[in-house]
């Protein structure tokens, strides 16, 4: 059963991996990250894990028992128990309640470890999919978000206000198994 884990250093080859196999895939629907990105990953997997220690950010993956990456779910920009949420999974995944379900959980790691109270996530007009999971995991449209925060496509922004729940809301059956998933 996949596993979110804190990103660390030894993630960055199947990090790597998974952003350069899901690449074409998250073009569709978002900016992609261009060829600089790849050719300076190091230096950049670096400097995120420099910003994490600080504070800043808090990045997370979603790692398999065999040590693959399923997706990445981050939490940026902390700042006055606020932080925006970005989140992408691996294409094969895709439709099958992987996203919805590690978004419930970073929701309750965000309240539970970080102390967030409330997360904003901004998603293009096309990308019905993430409009999909932010419905589903109790986030609210709050006004339109500025094209160049989307990389020059128009969208919207969404927030969730957390609640620390004193239990895991995460129940058994919560997080679809790889290969298996909603239709």
């Amino acid at each position: 059963m996949p596993e979110l884990k804190r990103l660390h250093v030894s993630h960055a080859p199947a990090v790597l991996a998974f952003e350069l196999v899901n690449r074409g895939y998250f073009a569709a629907s978002v900016s992609d990250r261009g060829d600089d990105f790849f050719a300076r990953f190091t230096d950049r997997y670096h400097a995120l894990l420099a910003e994490q220690e600080a504070g800043i950010c808090a990045f997370y993956a979603l790692i398999t028992e065999d040590g693959s990456v399923l997706g990445r779910f981050n939490l940026v920009d902390i700042e006055g128990h606020t932080a925006e949420l970005g989140y992408r999974v691996a294409q094969h995944v895709a439709g099958r309640g992987v996203a919805t379900a590690t978004v419930r959980e970073l929701c309750q790691l965000a309240a539970a470890q970080h102390g967030l109270r409330t997360l904003r996530a901004a998603t293009a007009r096309q990308n019905v999919a993430s409009q999909k999971v932010l419905a589903k995991t109790g986030f609210v449209p709050v006004g339109p978000a500025h094209p160049a925060h989307l990389g020059g496509k128009p969208g919207t922004w969404y927030q969730r206000d957390l609640v620390l729940q004193p239990y895991s809301v995460i129940l058994p059956g919560d997080r679809p198994r790889e290969g298996r998933g909603h239709h």
